[in-house]
């Protein structure tokens, strides 16, 4: 017979603390990566579609990409439920990667 804090079963209380650290690892994977492949797909939809030059385009682009970076990760910590921020998030940066793909190379 085990007892309940025997080595070979853990804890209720370390299976919940694991459960959460998985969660708060997910969550900082889908802040920082996919918050910097949302802004940088997003940035190059903006710089795509823009009707100037190429440069000042990209440009145009990427200023407002910082401060876009920043509220993606503040939010993805601020939101509670975990699957809305991946979905929005990795769901995000998918649909701008496949209109990026779509639109092609500006002539």
């Amino acid at each position: 017979m085990q007892r309940v804090g025997s080595p070979t079963t853990p804890a209720p209380r370390m299976r919940h603390i694991r459960v959460v650290a998985l969660a708060m690892l997910a969550r900082c994977l889908t802040a920082f990566f996919g918050g910097y492949a949302l802004t940088a797909l997003v940035a190059t939809l903006v710089a795509r579609i823009l009707p100037i030059a190429r440069v000042d385009a990209t440009v145009w682009a990427m200023i407002p990409g910082f401060l876009f970076y920043a509220l993606v990760g503040l939010w993805s910590f601020h939101e509670p439920r975990l699957t809305r921020v991946a979905g929005a998030v990795w769901g995000g940066a998918v649909v701008a990667g496949l209109a990026v793909w779509l639109l092609g190379v500006r002539p």
